[in-house]
This record gives structure tokens, C-alpha cells and sequence, in this order.
């Protein structure tokens, strides 16, 4: 038998081939071709940057971060999640209803518009609700009336009373479905009586109307303990009304008053700059001196300092009203006040607080009545801009207003989570709403008794008496009521 040689070499290269050729057809049978990842929708993109850009508590937020997206199909695949714009925002959004609770998006700018601008629509009455005791029932107060609205009209006032929404009883279970959910009712009105409640015949058919709110609602000159006392309550800073307010300021300044009272109970806040104005209204407009002092994120405020100079982040004390496009610039008249009595309670917020708190380390600011709300943050309006010039992407309505800065006095006092303390602890009488500018009036009278040296002692109220338990106010159904918002500031990218 003849052994033939086995070139073993040749059967292993055999062997290998056929394992390549085999493997490479199985991997182009069985792989799975990569899809790629759709871009995020515009709206979408316009949430995250704006957000990331802008908002205060970016390095809180770890969607925000630049270093969970090291590629763009990442962040392309995160927001690709959401189908809902609304939620999207809120996911965004630093611990939601416990740190921040005031950022808020529109699916129209025109809403942020109208809200700046105080404009709403109203019946033009604000009010609170109680009820007595243990009882279901519940009562209304009439707080203040808009100047020109339909309760004006009607000759509603402070201090009155009302009970009945279209002859239904008003109660915990329908209060919102019959004051908040129509445009239109019949209001049927009280009296109290021997502590007790009493519904009378009178009544005012009220249908709301689409109104721009004067927030200086009252504003007169009186005389109490032989001193000129100037008296204003201003219920909202409104940059419409800047002029109109520093020409109440020129009729104090005119009188030589010797004591003023700021009434703020009502001021949920508004725009920054009229705090300032004002504040320079009271106290004085040497623009060396500082006002508050802007903290945004690390990327905002670095590139407001590159593009505007650091000075740009501290807001001084000014002696001149800008021109907008609805007004005319104005040298701002000042008093020069030493001391200040202003009234606040736990509807005064924001940039009421902001006015508080700058004034204090220069002069003498005595606070009546009780803490305030605790809001030292701010909010900017970010549309969807497609340039440097501000111009807005016509694909996208919708708008954001979220919180972007905080403020701190020239001491540095900032973070009052609590609220501002009164000076004078006085707590208004709901039961007994008298008239503003009433001497006798609750707050009024505690500032005025203080003027004289008396101590305020706390007395039983009328409200108390009768065993009202506060519910709810309209401030709280009334959008962005506690709001202070900047002008707009573009990153230049």
C-alpha cells in the first residue's frame, strides 16, 4: 500500500477560509442595519437650549448637563421621549412645586404679553373667601375694585360681603365652578349682623371684560399727628404705569410730606426695573450706589460680563425712567425719605420684596402687618430666537418664563425662604374691610400708631370673633400673580 503525505498545512488554511467565508456571509444575513435617530422636534430643542442656556438652576438638573450628552443623537434621543412640550418643561425644572414653583410655559407669547402688561379678563374685583367655623358654607370679601371695570360700575367697594353666586349658596364643593368657570353671574351680597352672616336683597349682574389693571389704586395726602402723612397702594410693578407713578411721587414730594405709607399688602410683584424706579423714587438717585445685585447660572452670568461688563450685573438706584415703546424717558422725582412705613402681608411677593429688601440697608423701613411671601427669584421671557437680533423662529409659539435670577442686597441678604418679618405684627380684618386710606383701617392704624410712639398691641378681631377661616383669595386663581420678571437678555452664540 502505497501512504500518500497529508499537507496538514493546506487542510488548516482550508479550514480557515471556509470559517471567514461562512462567517462573513452569516454577519451580512443577520446584522441589523443602524437607524438613526431622528432630530428632536423645534419646539423641543428650543425647551432644552433655552433652559440650559438661561435657566438659574441648571448645575442642578442633570438633563441640563452637557456632559450626559457627548454626542447630539444623545440629547436627540432624550428629548425625542416627550410628546408633550408641557412635559418636557417640567421635567426640566429644579425639584417642581418645592424649590421652584413659579417657572411656566405658554403655548402662545401673546399670554406672557398680556400678563406683563396687566391686562386680563376680569370682572375686576379682587376678593378672598372664608367660611365660619366647621360649616361648608362660604363667604366672600371684596378686597379692591380695578378703576374702570365692570364691579365699578356696579358700585362694588372694599368691604363688601357676598354669599351667593347666581342665588347658589357658595360652598367648598362649587366655589370654583361658580366664580372662576363663567364670564358672566349674578352676585348676591351680605351683611353681618351679631356676628352672624346675613344674605339681603341686594345683588350686581357682573359679565367680565378684557381690562389693563392701574395698579395705583389709591394714592391722597392726609394729615394725622400734625405731620403731612403721603399714602399710596400700589398693586402691581407695571412698567405701563412708571410715569404715572413717579407723578404721584412729584405730588408728595410737591406737599413736602413728612411721613409716607406704602401699601404693598395686595403687590404680588412684576417688572424689576419699575422696583428700582421706585425704590430711587423714595430713597434717591445717586446711580453710584447699590440697589440689588443679579446671581445668574455660571454660563449666563459669564457671558452677560463678557457682552455688557460686570457692572451690568448690579442693579443701582437711577435718577431717570427709560423710554419704551409706550413711553416717553423721564427724570425720576424723589423724596429722599429717611424712614418708610409699608404695609405687607402673604400676598406681597417678588419684586415688592425686592423693593424691601434694597431699601433697607439705607434708610429706616418699617414693616406693618405679616410675613411676606419669600419669593427673591426672577423670571425672563425666552422665545424660540433665530439670530442674535432677537428675532423669533415663526415655527415655534410658544414661550417660556422661568426662573433665571436671584437677588441680593447691598449687605448680601438674599435666600428669605420664609418671608420678610414685619417690624409691627398686624393682621388685617377681613370681617371689617374698611376703606384705603380709612385712619381707622387695620394696617393703616398700626403704622399711624407707631408714627406717634404707641405700641401696637394685637387685638381680637371682628374676623376672629365670628370664627372665619381664611380659604383662598383670587390672587391665587389670577396667572403669575407672584411673578418678577427682567427684560429680556440674549446670549449672543
Amino acid at each position: 500500500m502505497i501512504m500518500k503525505t497529508i499537507n496538514y498545512r493546506n487542510i488548516i488554511s482550508l479550514i480557515l477560509f471556509s470559517t471567514l467565508i461562512f462567517t462573513s456571509c452569516k454577519k451580512s444575513t443577520l446584522q441589523t442595519p443602524l437607524v438613526p435617530i431622528p432630530d428632536a422636534t423645534v419646539v423641543n430643542k428650543f425647551i432644552w437650549n433655552g433652559m440650559h442656556d438661561y435657566y438659574l438652576w441648571t448645575s442642578q438638573v442633570t438633563a441640563l448637563s452637557d456632559a450626559k450628552y457627548g454626542e447630539k443623537d444623545t440629547l436627540n434621543l432624550m428629548l425625542n421621549k416627550f410628546t408633550d412640550p408641557q412635559a418636557l418643561f417640567t421635567s426640566l425644572l429644579y425639584q417642581y412645586n418645592t424649590i421652584d414653583k413659579w417657572s411656566f410655559m405658554v403655548d402662545n407669547s401673546q399670554t406672557i404679553t398680556d400678563w406683563i402688561s396687566g391686562t386680563s379678563k376680569t370682572m375686576g374685583y379682587d376678593f378672598m373667601l372664608a367660611q365660619i367655623g366647621s360649616s361648608g358654607n362660604l363667604f366672600g370679601f371684596v378686597r379692591y375694585i380695578y378703576k374702570g371695570s365692570p364691579a365699578e360700575a356696579a358700585g362694588m367697594k372694599r368691604g363688601d360681603i357676598f354669599l351667593k353666586v347666581n342665588d347658589q349658596q357658595l360652598t367648598l364643593t362649587n366655589y370654583q365652578t361658580l366664580l372662576f368657570s363663567t364670564d358672566s353671574y349674578k352676585l348676591g351680597f351680605a351683611t353681618i349682623s351679631n356676628y352672624q352672616v346675613i344674605s339681603n336683597t341686594r345683588v350686581a349682574n357682573l359679565t367680565s371684560v378684557v381690562l389693563q389693571e392701574d395698579p395705583i389704586n389709591k394714592d391722597t395726602i392726609f394729615v394725622s399727628n400734625n405731620q403731612k402723612i403721603g399714602y399710596l397702594v400700589y398693586n402691581g410693578f407695571n412698567s405701563d404705569y412708571d410715569l404715572q407713578l413717579n407723578n404721584v411721587i412729584k405730588t408728595f414730594k410737591d406737599a413736602n410730606i413728612d411721613q409716607m405709607v406704602l401699601d404693598l399688602r395686595y403687590n404680588g410683584g412684576g417688572s424689576v426695573q419699575s422696583s428700582q424706579y421706585l425704590a430711587s423714587m423714595i430713597y434717591g438717585t445717586d446711580a453710584s450706589k447699590l440697589f440689588a445685585k443679579a446671581q445668574y447660572n455660571a454660563g449666563f452670568q459669564a457671558a452677560i460680563a463678557e457682552q455688557n461688563g460686570a457692572a451690568s450685573l448690579n442693579l443701582n438706584f437711577t435718577n431717570t425712567i427709560a423710554s419704551t415703546s409706550k413711553t416717553s424717558s423721564a427724570p425720576i422725582n424723589t423724596l429722599n425719605l429717611q424712614k418708610i412705613y409699608i404695609i405687607v402681608s402673604d400676598n406681597t411677593a417678588s419684586a415688592s420684596e425686592l423693593l424691601i429688601n434694597g431699601l433697607k440697608p439705607y434708610m429706616n423701613v418699617r414693616l406693618v402687618g405679616i410675613n411676606t411671601v419669600g419669593k427673591y427669584v426672577g423670571s425672563m421671557t425666552i422665545e424660540d430666537w433665530i439670530d442674535n437680533n432677537g428675532t423669533v423662529n415663526p415655527k415655534d409659539p410658544y414661550a417660556m418664563q422661568p426662573i433665571v435670577v436671584k437677588y441680593a442686597n447691598k449687605d448680601g441678604v438674599t435666600d428669605f425662604v420664609n418671608g420678610l418679618t414685619p417690624d409691627i405684627l398686624a393682621e388685617e380684618d377681613i370681617a371689617n374691610l374698611m376703606p384705603f386710606g380709612d385712619p381707622n383701617e387695620t394696617l393703616l392704624s398700626a403704622a399711624l400708631a407707631d408714627m406717634k410712639g404707641i405700641q401696637v398691641t394685637s387685638k381680637l378681631l371682628k374676623s376672629a370673633q365670628i370664627g372665619l377661616k381664611k380659604v383662598t383669595d383670587s390672587h391665587q386663581f389670577k396667572p403669575f400673580a407672584t411673578d418678577m420678571y427682567i427684560n429680556p437678555v440674549k446670549i449672543k452664540h
